[in-house]
């Protein structure tokens, strides 16, 4: 059986600043469990209902009970894993040829999402404003399916990362010039905003161009999701 004061620590690293706190984070879901035991991200402890159930070579898996699971999962109905993971040392270098720059993103899902479109088109850097939401956040998790392995995932004050950067930077904006009917470098920056308020004005005097997607339908919507519009700009940078 698991200590109450262990519960009581896992159970806390569901906000982010017990996170930040204890350097740990939480990952539920078998398949998720075993990319991130698999990947370079070092291991606290992972606990199980079943640990037959989990294919993993020299791990060691605690025994939890479902009620206790109950007790500490951020999931409505817990699938019978959860492992806790040490957050990995901040990355200095930025390495990708395009970087995907998300400025005040703040739906879990949409930045889960965009974690595993960026591991689909080979984006391996993703740089986040400090508003964006926490990318350890459990919602987060859920949603990348592992993918949060093999992103680097930075959260720097973009001013001054987009002041810095000789690349050339690409904004989406519903005014820009369509995507289809520009010709896009080898390199470069494409910065995606806030679901509600687009791109911050600081950030928007930072773009050297403006770009956006063009609408086919007779019924014009407000504008597309950040995750399905960052999904259509991928493909085209990867043309």
């Amino acid at each position: 059986m698991v200590v109450k004061s262990e519960l009581k620590l896992i159970k806390s690293l569901q906000q982010k600043k017990c996170r930040i706190e204890h350097g740990l984070f939480v990952v539920e879901g078998k398949k998720t469990i075993e990319e991130v035991v698999n990947s370079t991200i070092k291991l606290h402890k992972i606990f199980a209902v079943d640990s037959n159930g989990l294919v993993l070579k020299g791990v060691k898996v605690d025994k939890i009970t479902t009620k206790e699971l109950n007790q500490i999962s951020s999931l409505k109905n817990p699938n019978g894993y959860l492992g806790v993971f040490y957050i990995p040392e901040k990355l200095d270098q930025i390495y990708s040829n395009w970087i995907l720059v998300l400025d005040g993103v703040q739906d879990p899902g949409n930045l889960g999402t965009i974690i595993r479109l960026c591991d689909w088109f080979g984006i391996t850097d993703l740089v986040c404003s400090k508003d964006t939401v926490d990318c350890y956040n459990p919602k987060v998790l859920q949603a990348t399916m592992g993918s949060i392995t093999r992103v680097n995932i930075h959260y720097l004050d973009l001013e001054s990362y987009l002041n810095a950067t000789k690349l050339p930077v690409y904004g989406t904006f519903m005014d820009g010039v369509t995507i289809n009917k520009s010709k896009l470098p080898d390199k470069g920056i494409m910065v995606m905003g806030n679901e509600g308020k687009g791109i911050s004005d600081t950030v928007t005097k930072l773009c050297s161009y403006k770009l956006t997607i063009p609408q086919f339908g007779g019924v014009t919507t407000e504008s597309l999701n950040v995750a399905s519009a960052t999904a259509i700009l991928l493909h085209e940078i990867r043309k």
